[in-house]
């Protein structure tokens, strides 16, 4: 296939639309089925570089959740304790563990269930029968994988009555080293970002600190690569190879900081058993769910509990989970990592990390204010290395 035309670019009224190869080659894919659209491919092809970055550099399978160009998570293939498939609405997919591929989408998608509504998957590896089965009945726009088992091709296919978004990617292509694109008809043109982000890139350790265990290493790994693939200013936390809270897009790196932290710190409440015991009523859909945790766990739980609200979506009124008992709660949350996409110009952005569980801390360095950002780490006892490689992506 020589090009592919688009039903519209970015909006209805951007037409005619299509992707194609300069070089006048083949698509490096096949469409399966459905019909991607312009905004469903800048994911698919930005998710499936993160996730095959991710399988070769922790040797897992990887998993994706992609929306609007930024990953709302990634994560690689690790079995999820039970309060985890439970937090992720996963506890009763049968043989979940059978399947590290599986793991890593339930965890990707599960990270930020609100966010990644109607997403776009992309697997490291082969789509298998029981990571199909998961993803059939999450609400989703499509899927990149390099190959589909002939049973979970079968599945996908019946999603959106036939017309579910399958894509099959040459899991060996290559792409130039020059790209471009045009902004108001002027060409841009740079060398692809081909940073080799792997352990070597945590030698150069500032901090008096200096214990970097090697599930951390894991993580910033995690944080990082998911960083490369986000719209720029990002900061992303990390914890048990997951990506657990994402800050894309802000143009202040603390509103960076403060997105993602306050993402991880739902993530973790989510899992506290006053979440985890709410009493939903039966046939309670998966994302009214999420929309109550959400309330639930927000600045206005009175929404959905009191003046006869919480009838809509549990069988008995649920106890108020209170601000004391939160804090207390996140305050025994340790280990978590951060990867920033360029320097923190202050320290606030380590000490609101630290609320959050922050340990462990990779980003370039080259700040006016790295002492003062050094500093606030030694204060807080936070591993901290330099990488000297900035992963801005626009």
């Amino acid at each position: 296939m020589k090009e592919f035309e688009l039903k519209y670019g970015c909006n209805p009224n951007q037409k005619p639309a299509r992707i194609f190869m300069q070089s006048g080659e083949d698509l490096p894919i096949e469409i399966l089925s459905g019909k991607p659209g312009y905004i469903n491919f800048l994911d698919a092809f930005n998710a499936w570089q993160l996730v095959k970055e991710l399988k070769a550099a922790t040797s897992l399978p990887a998993a994706t959740s992609f929306k609007h160009v930024s990953p709302t998570s990634a994560a690689v293939g690790r079995i999820l304790p039970e309060s985890l498939k439970k937090a992720c609405f996963v506890d009763d997919i049968k043989d979940l563990d059978s399947s590290l591929l599986a793991c890593a989408y339930a965890r990707a998608r599960g990270t930020d269930r609100m966010s990644s509504f109607g997403d776009f998957i992309a697997l490291s590896e082969e789509c298998d029968e029981i990571t199909a089965s998961l993803i059939k009945r999450e609400v989703s726009d499509g899927i990149i994988a390099p190959s589909y088992s002939e049973k979970a091709l079968e599945i996908l296919k019946s999603k959106r009555k036939g017309n579910y978004n399958i894509i099959k990617i040459d899991k060996n292509y290559e792409p130039e080293l020059k790209e471009t694109k045009q902004v108001f008809g002027i060409s841009f043109e740079q060398a692809r970002n081909n940073c080799n982000i792997n352990e070597e890139c945590f030698k150069n350790i500032v901090t008096q600190n200096k214990q970097l265990p090697e599930s951390a290493k894991t993580d910033l790994i995690v944080a990082l690569i998911t960083l490369k693939y986000t719209q720029s200013n990002s900061v992303c936390f990390a914890k048990d190879g997951q990506a657990i809270g994402v800050g894309a897009g802000q143009q202040s790196r603390i509103h960076c900081t403060r997105l993602a932290a306050s993402k991880a710190d739902i993530w973790h409440l989510r899992q506290h058993e006053k979440v985890l015991g709410l009493p939903f009523k039966e046939g309670l859909g998966r994302p009214e769910k999420d929309n109550a945790i959400d309330v639930y766990l927000g600045d206005n739980p009175e929404q959905i509990i009191e003046n006869g609200a919480w009838e809509q979506y549990f069988t008995i009124k649920p106890e108020y989970f209170t601000l004391e008992e939160k804090k207390n709660y996140l305050a025994a949350v340790s280990g978590v990592a951060l990867g920033s996409d360029a320097f923190f110009p202050f320290d606030d952005n380590i000490k609101r990390a630290a609320k959050s569980g922050v340990k462990y801390i990779a980003q370039p360095g080259g700040s006016v204010r790295d002492d003062l950002v050094i500093k606030a780490c030694d204060e807080a006892g936070i591993v901290m290395a330099f990488t000297g490689e900035r992963l801005f992506h626009h």
